[in-house]
């Protein structure tokens, strides 16, 4: 095999650990106050501006796309940082995110069940 096979089988190796096992560790700080619950993500080398958030179906999803160029194709590889469904007392259609320096907060506000729902079940007509 010539030096130049050798080279590009090294960068190829190279990539994929990278890719597979060399990407940072997302920071995620959760904390819950009064009226809603915060999260805050901070990636380090991503700029949070172009860190995603996704509501569907109750279900919020945060993550990032990474840009790969293989041969003359580009690859969108998305990395999800968070996925968790939502509970109930969580107003998903309010969910909004800011960037707030090196971090991207989304606040979850919390909707009227937060503070419980009580409502009696009749079993039979008085």
């Amino acid at each position: 095999m010539e030096k130049n096979h050798y080279l590009d089988l090294l960068t190829s190796v190279d990539v994929m650990n990278t890719l597979n096992g060399g990407r940072t560790e997302p920071i995620i700080k959760l904390k819950q106050h009064e009226n809603f619950r915060e999260i805050r993500v901070r990636i380090p080398g991503i700029d949070p501006k172009t860190i995603e958030v996704e509501v569907n179906n109750n279900h919020v999803a945060i993550y990032y796309v990474m840009n790969i160029v293989s041969g003359d194709k580009r690859v969108k590889l998305p990395y999800s940082v968070y996925s968790r469904p939502q509970p109930y007392f969580i107003d998903v259609s309010k969910i909004n995110a800011q960037v707030d320096g090196p971090e991207l907060v989304i606040t979850l506000p919390f909707n009227q069940l937060a503070n419980g729902y009580h409502k009696k079940i009749r079993t039979r007509e008085d």
